[in-house]
């Protein structure tokens, strides 16, 4: 007979172990099939052992259970690890339908927070002012760079904590906040993007055809009608480009150099 309470308390040291397995490990089993599978389970696979004991019918269940498909945003995916223990620690076997099912109901939602945050919207700003003292001989650029990289680090060390803690009401305490928060950095990430691409992609039309005694700046044509036009042209390409199947960003970055090397000897382009 399955013994459904566990009586194991979590401790600071498995709190460590679980952010250090999560910051270097939590993507190394990475697959097509389940994806981030093997890495959640790989990240709490020593607390588990400790809740329901070595070789034990509990632990094989809940093996098997965290075996399933998963992924999320790897900068938010200890908050489903705090919850999750926590309800194991509480519930044991008994709580594995609560773990299944916050499982699947979290990780769309914080993989669309952690993407659109810290995929998209932190590494556009500091990026740029990265790159753009970079390109002056700025040192203080890579500084920034650096130290937002450890913030995030440190804001995911933090997460699993407080999750653990606040247990599943975090889910209904910060659901309206967590909306909010997606729709907002949603809104920001596209209005960065399209800054960096009037800002970062720094190429005009060089052609000038001349008809008779007329002579058409095709670039001041295109300033008049849509500022920066050829450098959303160029992204949407490389966007188009990544959607084709086969496709892969190395790919991309060669056709794109071919055609600017084509394109700029002919004289078509050049940069601004």
């Amino acid at each position: 007979m399955m013994n459904s309470k566990p009586k194991y308390q979590l401790t600071d040291k498995d709190f460590k172990q679980i952010n250090r397995r999560s910051l270097f490990g939590f993507q190394l089993g990475w697959n097509y099939e389940r994806m981030q599978n093997s890495g959640y389970l790989y990240t709490i696979l020593p607390q588990l052992r400790k809740i329901y004991g070595d070789d034990s019918p509990e632990l094989k269940e809940m093996l098997k259970t965290h075996m399933q498909f998963f992924n999320t945003s790897n900068f938010f995916n200890t908050i489903v690890t705090g919850i999750d223990l926590a309800v194991e620690e509480n519930e044991g076997i008994e709580g594995k339908d609560t773990v299944t099912s916050l499982k699947v109901g979290l990780m769309g939602p914080f993989a669309a927070i952690g993407d659109s945050i810290f995929a998209s919207l932190v590494p556009t700003i500091f990026g740029a002012l990265a790159a753009s003292m970079a390109a002056q001989g700025n040192p203080i650029g890579i500084i920034i760079w650096v130290v937002a990289s450890l913030l995030i680090c440190i804001f995911r060390w933090k997460q699993l904590h407080f999750a653990y803690d606040k247990g599943v009401s975090l889910v209904t305490d910060m659901r309206d906040s967590l909306n909010a928060l997606t729709d907002s950095a949603t809104v920001l990430g596209v209005f960065m993007v399209g800054a960096l691409v009037a800002t970062m992609v720094n190429i005009k039309f060089a052609w000038v055809p001349q008809i008779g005694k007329v002579t058409m700046n095709v670039q001041n044509n295109l300033d008049m009608i849509i500022p920066k036009l050829l450098p959303a042209a160029v992204v949407a390409f490389v966007y188009w480009l990544l959607g084709k199947k086969g496709m892969t960003s190395t790919k991309a970055i060669l056709i794109v150099l071919v055609l600017c090397v084509v394109l700029g000897g002919l004289g078509v382009i050049a940069k601004v």
